[in-house]
Parts: C-alpha cells; structure tokens; sequence
C-alpha cells in the first residue's frame, strides 16, 4: 500500500545505543536519561521531566505527587485508554466520567463544571487523537476550584494550544512512548512540570523513596522503582530530533485528505479548533453517518489499516460495570461515537503524495452507497 513501517530508526539512534553500550550503566542513573528528560521538558515547554517505564505508571505518580488518594474524586473523560481511569482508582481515588464534545472528541469543559463535587481533587484531561484539549476552559474551572489538572498527552508529543505545548498547563502531565507512539522506545513514559516540587514529589515516587541530595540508601516515603533504562532514552532522543519533520509530513497529509474528502456526504473528520490546530495527527479520527461495519469492512479489505473506535465507554469496561468504582455522569455523545466513529493510524499519514491520495479515494469509496 505504500505506507511506511513503524516504529522506524536510523543511525543516530544506534549511535545513541553505543554510547549507552559501552558505559558501565545501562540503566536509569546514566547520564543519558538526564539528557532526554531535558531535553523533552525544554521541547514541551515545561522545566522539569521525571522519565519512567511506561505513560500508565507516570499518571500514577502524578496523581501520588499531588497526594491524591482514597476519598477522592478525579474527572476523566469517558472516551480514552483505560490508563487514564484505572491511575486514579490505582492510587484509591475514584473516577468521575463525563462525556466528550461529539465533534472534537475531547473532554467537554461543560460537563467538567457539572461533575464537581466536595470530593473532586483533580482533573484529567486527554489530548485526544493528538489536537488538544480546550485548555482554557478546563484551566479556568480548575482555577476556579481550585483543581489540580493532570494533562494525559499520550498523543500529543509536540502538539500546541495557541502555540502553547502540550504538557505546560497542568500541574503535571504525562507522556506515552509506547510502540505505538510518535515517538518511541517500545514502552517508556514521562511526566513533566513546570513546578519544582511536585517535580521533586513524582521523583520521590519514581525512585524508591529517595529525596533529592540524600543518602543513596536513605528512603523517605513508599515509593517503588519506575526508572527509565539509559538504552530506551538514547533511543527517545533520536525520535525527538525527526519529530518536528514527521509532526509536520502528517499535517501536509491529512490536510490533502480532508481537502479531498470535503465534499463527501456522511463522513465527518474530528473539529480541530484554531487554537489546536499544531498537533501530531496521532490518529485520523472520524465518525460516518451509515453503517460503520460496511465501511470498515470496504477500507480493510482494500489493505488500508482502520480501526472501528473502542467497542465501549470506560465505565462500560467489565472493571467498572462489576469490580471498581466510580461515578459515571450522562455521556450521550461518548456512547454515540462507540457505534459510529474510526480511526486511521498515524503511520498511514506519513506515505508519500501519490499513497496519501490513493488514501483518501479509499476512504471516499468506502463511505459512498
């Protein structure tokens, strides 16, 4: 189909490797984890990053840096990866579900304002597909409150609110670089801050107890060992440098797409508003006005990789209808897009211009009677 593979590497990554290789540490007290948590916090716009295995565990600390835990409430969308709910009922808070925005798929700061109560501490909004979301409202309400916000930006490596990155609103925020990812290392996360002392609490976190300057053997509250291995982060620093180019081949791409596909009745492409306009197109999202199965059946069959949207809202997930709780407000458009949206990988958005056609013509014969 002439879409490229993913992940893709090169020889600055191998460079990176060896010089992690021939070192006596490989692990997360290598200089080079330092370098990448630098230079990632400095990319997104943030002072501080505190690396990790993976994006789950980072929501996770956040939340424990913030002292979040039993008796409290934390809103999240009901759209999302089951990470960003099952963080907040791992450290014994309770999910509080709301319902997106049925154009732009992210959480509807509306519906934030009527899901607080005496018991919320904080907020959990998701950069969904990669454009993020409305920042404004959400940090307004937050301030309002007085919320922490902890931006899930799994998708957003480098996406921006009016030129503003992702990951410098919140309190905290989290990074995914799971294989999947725009960037990656396989697995491997990061939270970042613009604030030194949760910064400092997350390390806490992260690193078994240990305080900043103390005893290497001197603990000082339960944490556990999320470290980051020096290999995963010599191999995140080469994804970083090609970032800005990829970011920018897949919104030349999907620009050409929906340009293509603008006047195709009943195949609607996510709002992105103008103040989210930079972002990584992590997913092509969309939604049809037929039936979804037909049109997943037509693209898949003509080699195209499509996936039919999650196949329930979180709360409906078995871990919420039977095992843990959480309190679930009206999601009318969440449950909506669960039967009729999709979505298109990224890597399908980094072909060349004659593939990138050939895409969207198949998306127009696919939704077409």
């Amino acid at each position: 189909m002439g879409i490229p593979r993913w992940p893709v590497s090169g020889t600055r990554e191998r460079e990176l490797l060896e010089e992690v290789l021939t070192a006596e540490q490989w692990g997360g007290f290598h200089a080079m984890v330092g370098r990448f948590e630098a230079l990632f916090a400095a990319f997104q716009h943030c002072k501080y990053g505190v690396s990790a295995m993976n994006g789950t565990v980072t929501l996770e600390m956040a939340l424990l840096a913030l002292g979040v835990g039993p008796g409290d409430e934390v809103i999240v969308p009901a759209i999302s990866f089951i990470a960003t709910a099952t963080s907040v009922s791992r450290v014994g808070a309770t999910p509080v579900f709301i319902d997106i925005d049925a154009r732009t798929f992210q959480m509807d700061p509306s519906r934030v304002r009527e899901a607080i109560s005496a018991r919320t501490r904080a907020i959990i909004p998701v950069h969904f597909g990669g454009p993020m979301a409305d920042m404004d409202a959400i940090m307004a309400i937050a301030t309002e409150y007085g919320l922490a916000v902890v931006e899930d930006a799994a998708h957003a490596h480098g996406s921006e609110w009016n030129g503003r990155r992702a990951g410098s609103f919140g309190s905290l925020s989290s990074f995914s670089f799971q294989n999947g990812k725009v960037m990656t290392a396989g697995e491997g996360g990061i939270l970042l801050s613009n604030d030194e002392s949760l910064a400092d609490k997350a390390r806490e976190v992260q690193n078994t107890g240990r305080r900043k300057g103390e005893a290497f053997f001197s603990h000082y509250s339960l944490g556990s060992n999320f470290r980051i291995t020096a290999l995963q982060c010599a191999v995140l620093i080469a994804q970083l440098e090609r970032l800005p180019e990829q970011n920018d081949l897949r919104i030349r791409n999907v620009k050409v797409i929906r340009e293509q596909l603008a006047d195709v009745p009943g195949l609607h492409f996510q709002h992105v508003p103008v103040a989210a306009a930079v972002h990584t197109n992590y997913l092509l999202l969309g939604w049809v006005e037929g039936d979804r199965g037909t049109f997943h059946k037509r693209l898949t069959s003509e080699g195209w990789p499509c996936t039919p949207f999650y196949p329930h809202t979180l709360y409906q997930n078995p871990l919420y209808q039977n095992q843990v709780n959480c309190r679930v407000m009206p999601c009318p458009n969440a449950e909506a897009r669960i039967g009729n949206a999709f979505w298109i990988p990224h890597r399908a958005l980094m072909a060349d211009s004659e593939t990138t056609l050939k895409l969207a013509a198949g998306l127009r014969a696919a939704v077409e009677p």
